[in-house]
């Protein structure tokens, strides 16, 4: 979208308000109100506006300060140097172009290499050893001002009070080879030592802290980072100590004649700080490129979180030629994780029909890249969440993509209106066939009051040939759509009466490929009861609910025959349940459809896989959230159900246990709440072993 001047003045303006909150609740009050992706995503635009609009550019912009305010409860600390920030890069693309723009202030900088560190999700320090002694510890704090924490520093077990022994650090920077190092600091021994580093907290330090704080009714913290700036901005070292926080040393301000920014890490360690094992030397931009792409995959193995890699310009002197730009070193950069929280301005709201009839409402957003994927649509879920969210057609928003699931919307950056937004309204026709939208009883949802809607058909086909159901390879939505526009089919029971020569003539489904559509349709006749209840799509009938349906009944004609209060007695059953249930198979049509599958020649079987001898998991209920990587989620299932164990949808206080992967989402936190027993995967993995 095209901005005139004034425009792009009022975007700014905004833009300067909402990044300088945001910073403050981050910064000064340990507080953030949204994620560091759509943190970093503001400031992305307003950089990139600036760039735009070079005139607009004013001192107090956020891109022209180096950190935030510091706190009032500690003594102010003046940096002898500035302690910068790094600027953002988020793809090969963005690396490219930093590289290039070094270039042109050195035509050496991409020639000797780049020294690439873990970017560790903690509180950035600087400690000033006078006669190898701490005197001074120091947070970041404005880049210029910091706060003086030296007595919460000192509680840091990886933080040396006192640095080794002179002839001890002599030997260990012999091992390194750093003689011109030994040579210079035998000649002067240096008074001052300042070295910079980041303080965090384990994850399992972090959720220990948790658990207790909640157990005593206190408040618990968001994530590691806020808990490791909260203890050492504490004001009694004791609560400091009690929370165990951990410390990597990364650079060194002192000269020691150190070449090469690996130095200082091999230096840092010979003194006796602790620096990050997992830190490397590339020899080229597609080696940091690697680097950072495996430990996007990799971080889970840490015990501590990180957000990225920084790239250094590995040569010293190169490094300090290229100086300084705003708030950042130009011979740096943070290369962060692909995000999973960007910003975008929804265009416009479309309404789709889904299998049961219920309209859902589709944001259409500026495209927007979250975790690698260009995203263009986000789902609104249903009417409450859009006034929940107070959600308007032209507002900009913080877009969410949790593992990969559809992208919803967080948050709405209201501050950022300009008056010309649009309410959303739910519409009195269907989008799809024109019928009447209605709204039953106390449903959160709006439905097609038309049961033959063309969306409802085609969602209740795509359903049926879907992996959990009949599980037909080969016949995704694009065939189902052919089918149905060519006449070919009305309903999923017309699939098994398509012969090879019906669909052999159709552009683009060569005899091969005909042949291979009809063998894969025709090998899927048979189908045990609990796929099969679940391919019928009955409203609230999932597949825990169709195995818990076949755990009870042993054919399909006793469900048929079951009364609402046979249904109720079933697990996670409840009346709203057994009245879709009751009601589906006493509806004509559905009859019908199950009748024409019958003479089409489907097959159900209710074999049950017989019980293993172990039973340890009996009558434990489980809950499954999150992506699991070692595990595929339907084999964790069939695991625990060989093993007597029940999987459920929902947490509820009879959940036993909640297995969380990575990205866990609500069901996470409600077991929080409910002090249900959380398993990591690995936890999962033994308890199933």
């Amino acid at each position: 979208m095209r901005m005139d001047k004034e425009q792009a003045k009022n975007r700014i303006e905004k833009l300067k308000k909402e990044i300088n909150y945001y910073r403050y609740l981050y910064h000064v009050l340990d507080r953030p109100d949204i994620s560091d992706s759509a943190f970093d995503a503001l400031k992305n635009e307003l950089e990139e506006m600036e760039y735009k609009f070079p005139e607009l550019v004013t001192a107090d912009s956020p891109t022209q300060r180096i950190g935030g305010e510091p706190l009032d409860k500690f003594q102010k600390f003046s940096h002898p140097v500035p302690m910068l920030s790094f600027n953002d890069a988020f793809n090969e693309e963005e690396m490219k172009d930093w590289v290039k723009r070094n270039e042109r202030i050195s035509k050496d900088a991409d020639k000797h290499g780049y020294y690439c560190e873990l970017k560790i999700d903690g509180l950035a320090i600087e400690l000033i050893y006078e006669n190898d002694i701490l005197k001074v510890g120091a947070t970041r704090g404005d880049g210029l001002i910091g706060e003086d924490v030296t007595s919460n520093l000192r509680t840091v077990n990886t933080v040396p009070l006192k640095l080794l022994e002179k002839d001890h650090i002599i030997k260990n920077l012999k091992k390194e080879g750093l003689n011109n190092v030994v040579g210079k600091i035998l000649k002067s021994w240096p008074e001052k030592l300042i070295v910079r580093g980041e303080v965090f907290l384990s994850t399992k330090e972090f959720e220990k802290i948790n658990k207790e704080s909640e157990k005593r009714g206190e408040k618990t913290y968001a994530n590691p980072r806020n808990l490791a700036a909260g203890s050492i901005r504490q004001l009694d070292p004791k609560i400091t100590a009690s929370r165990h926080l951990d410390s990597f040393a990364y650079s060194i301000v002192t000269d020691l004649g150190q070449r090469v920014h690996e130095d200082e890490h091999r230096i840092l360690k010979a003194f006796g700080f602790k620096t990050n094992p997992h830190n490397k030397f590339c020899r080229s931009l597609k080696e940091v490129e690697d680097f950072r792409n495996y430990w996007e995959k990799a971080r889970e193995k840490l015990d501590y979180e990180i957000d990225g890699i920084v790239a250094v310009i590995s040569n010293n002197e190169i490094f300090k030629k290229l100086g300084a730009i705003g708030k950042a070193p130009r011979g740096a950069i943070a290369y962060k994780f692909s995000a999973k929280e960007a910003i975008t301005i929804i265009k416009d709201v479309i309404w789709q029909v889904g299998r049961t009839g219920v309209l859902t409402p589709v944001a259409v957003l500026n495209p927007v890249e979250i975790g690698g994927a260009t995203i263009t649509h986000a789902t609104l879920h249903n009417f409450n969440e859009i006034k929940r969210l107070r959600i308007k057609i032209g507002d900009t928003v913080i877009i969410g993509r949790a593992g990969d699931v559809i992208p919803d919307i967080v948050k709405v950056l209201d501050n950022l209106r300009t008056g010309k937004e649009k309410e959303i309204k739910v519409p009195y026709i269907c989008p799809v066939c024109g019928s009447k939208v209605i709204k039953i009883g106390d449903e959160v949802a709006f439905r097609c009051s038309d049961k033959n809607c063309g969306a409802i058909l085609r969602e209740k086909i795509y359903h049926f040939v879907s992996k959990n159901a009949f599980n037909i390879v080969g016949v995704g939505p694009k065939i189902v759509d052919r089918f149905l526009d060519e006449g070919l089919i009305k309903d999923a029971a017309n699939l098994f009466l398509l012969k090879e020569e019906d669909i052999r003539h159709l552009e683009r489904f060569a005899e091969k490929s005909a042949a291979n559509i009809i063998n894969s349709i025709q090998s899927k006749k048979e189908i045990k009861l609990e796929r099969f209840l679940f391919a019928l799509g009955v409203l609230q009938v999932g597949e825990e609910t169709a195995i818990d349906l076949t755990k009870k009944f042993s054919g399909l004609e006793k469900i048929k025959k079951a009364s609402i209060e046979e249904l109720k007695k079933i697990q996670n059953v409840g009346s709203k349940v057994a009245e879709s249930i009751y009601g589906w198979f006493r509806e004509k049509r559905n009859l019908d459809f199950l009748e024409k599958l019958k003479k089409a020649g489907i097959s159900i079987t209710t074999d049950q896989k017989p019980k293993t001898k172990n039973q340890k998991l009996r009558n434990k209920i489980f809950v499954l959230t999150g992506e699991l990587e070692t595990i595929i989620r339907d084999e964790a299932k069939e695991k625990i159900r060989e093993l007597g164990g029940e999987v459920s949808g929902s947490v509820s206080k009879n959940t036993d246990f909640v297995v969380a992967g990575s990205e866990p989402g609500s069901k996470f936190d409600k077991a929080k709440k409910l002090g249900v027993k959380i398993l990591l995967e690995n936890e999962f993995l033994k308890m199933i072993k």
